[in-house]
């Protein structure tokens, strides 16, 4: 039987879309820089990482380690790729939202504009 798809909240939102963009290198910095260069919002590594370890838990992500970065003292990282079911939960809360979106004006009231070219 078929795992049932989750939903996702605003944030982890953020983080798998931050790690679709990212492909190969959606470690937890580079996740971070992505949300807070698109969003404009101040994003803490904490709640990065702990969301990471949430979607992984839920089965939306899986994590590779990478090889030592090649300078002294250099560390492997957790390279974080979504999963299948993620790939599928991001289309699905896409979808919803911009179900949601349609029809609302720029300034969030009824009309047309907002997000979707209408």
């Amino acid at each position: 039987m078929p795992k049932p798809i989750p939903s996702l909240a605003e944030f982890e939102l953020y983080v798998t879309l931050a790690l679709a963009r990212l492909e190969d290198q959606g470690y937890g910095a580079a996740v971070k820089r992505e949300i807070e260069g698109r969003t404009g919002r101040g994003v803490s590594i904490g709640a990065v990482y702990a969301t990471l370890g949430r979607l992984e838990d839920k089965d939306l992500l899986a994590h590779v380690v990478s090889a030592p970065t090649p300078v002294q003292g250099g560390r492997a990282r957790k390279l974080y790729h979504l999963t299948e079911l993620g790939r599928e939960a991001v289309r699905q809360a896409t979808f919803r939202l911009g179900r949601m979106m349609d029809g609302l004006a720029p300034d969030g009231g009824a009309g047309t504009g907002v997000g979707r070219g209408r």
